[in-house]
């Protein structure tokens, strides 16, 4: 799968953001190992807790039809009114969900405006420290 092709499919899925409070809309595209692609979206909530980020959204959507084996992201995100978007990258517990299910040294986060503006970053990049199964034995 191109980059390009998975920075679109977040970008798709970023029209369908829940976010009547922040304004904020984004969109993420998770590739599987199998070459299915997972998207999600941010959906908020009126008590701000039980929101959801799109990447969590993509991810819990793989994990619950049974992909366990992933090898990027694609994520895009900023201000529903904005004439361009920023770079946008995911948040401290999404990054924590990553490092569940992902190879820190070889998954990637791409963080995209459009399909020609992006920048990509290793799972390890972006948590150096990480909590993994590794820090319970």
């Amino acid at each position: 799968m191109d980059k390009k092709e998975l920075v679109k499919a977040a970008l798709e899925a970023r029209k369908l953001s829940y976010a009547p409070y922040s304004h904020f809309r984004v969109g993420a595209a998770l590739l599987a190992k199998s070459g299915k692609i997972y998207t999600g979206c941010n959906i908020e909530n009126a008590a701000y807790t039980p929101s959801n980020c799109a990447e969590r959204t993509a991810f819990f959507k793989a994990v619950s039809e049974g992909e366990h084996d992933f090898t990027a992201i694609a994520i895009t995100g900023g201000r529903e009114d904005a004439a361009h978007l920023q770079i946008c990258a995911p948040c401290g517990v999404c990054r924590q969900v990553m490092e569940e299910f992902c190879d820190e040294e070889t998954f990637e986060i791409i963080l995209g405006t459009d399909a020609d503006d992006m920048q990509v970053y290793t799972l390890k990049e972006l948590l150096p420290l990480g909590f993994g199964v590794s820090n319970l034995n």
